[in-house]
């Protein structure tokens, strides 16, 4: 049995619990900790920070509305300024990061989030409480989590708001990552834009792109799918903090939501908005399911270019090899020299987890029921993990890899000068069905469509060659007999 100077003991609802002697956390927390022994992770940081953010506002709005009364401890005469003060200045140690080894709650815990709710209520209180000189063993303290730090609040408006800020939070990180990764490949593009190589659909040959080309488009969709989070991210700017329970708005005073919107937007500098509907803004998860959509669109893109990447290194000796990639490590321990590439596939591990992530907020999102949805903390962890992940993904990505790719242009337009399909260029001189013959004939012989076209008399050798001129291919256009 371990010592009982190690603990202390705290009292809820349900009776006496032990706690931790140093924990500046309370018997709620200390249940959800022996009731969900689940995973071993933690709240994220961004959870912790926008709930104590909220907590933060809430003791300076309901302290400007006149709701805290003075309280009487002993001898001692606690004022409800006091009180107010101290919940400020314990949630703003919290926000800095300081007591961020006291939120203990898995992430897999009782419906709604009413753990970390209290995670956070009791942490604070304590820290509070020991601001204004008493501890936390005392039997009668002034702050109280449920009555002073949970003020005009519950778990079902809470959570849901502490989603949308921890997201909002680190948005600006995560775009900034996006736009390194576009500006990258948009060198990138500029750099091998003079690189004429052999395209491919279906994974076989298709007619002349530039490499430049190739990666342009990459550059391209990370730009969009960039303005598809920040545009989604927008829903999450709607607040329905001071719905209370069930939306009503239930023991808030009725100024209450809209200052705290205008608080909130203060403490935190991001623009925000009053909800038009607390009913809708409690009940769904809509606006979060959208932003875990517009992430998972990044993620299959991030994918896809990365599964492009893996071809164009591929061998090098028995591969396209039309690209090679920073040798960042070993790629194996029983065959010498051998490099593989790691970030390519770092990053499709990677998009794979989001993108099972994001499956786990859609049904999460449409689990609720009536007036809640007891899923939140799911959709909260999962969230601030594909933000978390795609933030150090992309920074990696881009640093150790896409800056360092170099152009293979040897063997890219060796690849071209093989490349039987070059003959489309040819359809509107000589018609689709000759172009085939040519194509044919070709590859089997082993010869250049040039030859192949002028020994059949379909073309002179002059027009052939301005016909099969492959950068102009690249460009567009009719070639001219």
């Amino acid at each position: 049995m371990a010592d009982t100077q190690e603990f202390r003991i705290e009292k809820d609802s349900l009776g006496e619990v032990q706690v931790p002697a140093h924990a500046l956390w309370g018997a709620q927390t200390q249940r959800a900790v022996q009731n969900f022994p689940i995973s071993g992770m933690h709240p994220y940081p961004a959870f912790v920070w926008a709930q104590a953010t909220i907590k933060r506002a809430a003791a300076q709005v309901n302290l400007d509305l006149g709701q805290f009364k003075d309280r009487q401890i002993g001898d001692h005469i606690v004022t409800g300024q006091q009180i107010a003060q101290a919940v400020m200045d314990a949630a703003d140690e919290v926000i800095a990061g300081k007591w961020n080894d006291h939120f203990v709650v898995d992430p897999f815990q009782a419906g709604a989030g009413t753990s970390h709710n209290m995670n956070v209520n009791e942490v604070i209180a304590n820290r509070a409480n020991q601001m204004l000189g008493f501890q936390i063993t005392d039997p009668a303290k002034p702050v109280s989590p449920n009555d002073h730090v949970n003020m005009a609040q519950s778990t079902n408006d809470t959570i849901p708001t502490a989603i949308r800020l921890g997201c909002l939070w680190r948005l600006d990180e995560l775009l900034d990552a996006l736009r390194g990764l576009q500006q990258a490949f948009e060198q990138k593009a500029v750099e091998f834009d003079d690189v004429v190589k052999s395209g491919r659909t279906h994974l076989q040959d298709a007619v002349p792109v530039r490499l430049g080309q190739e990666f342009g488009a990459y550059a391209k969709a990370i730009e969009r799918d960039a303005d598809k989070i920040e545009s989604a991210a927008e829903g999450l700017r709607r607040l329905g903090i001071g719905g209370t329970a069930t939306g009503t708005g239930l023991n808030a005073h009725p100024e209450y939501h809209a200052r705290m919107v205008r608080t909130l937007s203060d403490l935190t500098g991001l623009t925000l908005y009053e909800s038009d509907n607390l009913f809708e803004s409690m009940q769904s998860m809509g606006d979060a399911v959208f932003f875990s959509g517009a992430i998972r669109t990044l993620a299959q893109d991030l994918a896809r270019i990365s599964n492009d990447i893996r071809l164009l290194s591929s061998g090098p000796s028995t591969g396209l090899d039309e690209i090679r990639l920073p040798a960042v490590q070993p790629g194996s321990s029983i065959m010498p020299g051998k490099v593989n590439p790691v970030l390519a596939e770092m990053m499709n591990m990677t998009m794979y987890h989001v993108m099972g992530n994001d499956l786990t907020v859609l049904m999460a999102g449409q689990a609720g029921q009536m007036e809640l949805n007891v899923m939140m903390p799911i959709i909260a962890h999962n969230l601030f993990e594909m933000m978390h992940v795609t933030i150090g993904a992309v920074n990696a990505y881009t640093a150790k890899m896409v800056v360092g790719i170099a152009a293979n242009r040897e063997k890219a337009e060796g690849w071209l000068a093989k490349n039987a399909i070059l003959v489309t260029a040819l359809n509107p001189i000589i018609g689709y069905l000759k172009g085939a013959e040519v194509a044919k004939k070709a590859m089997a012989s082993n010869r250049s469509i040039l030859d192949v076209v002028v020994e059949l008399g379909y073309m002179t050798e002059d027009e052939a060659r301005e016909a099969l001129n492959p950068r102009a291919m690249t460009e567009g256009g009719i070639a001219e007999a």
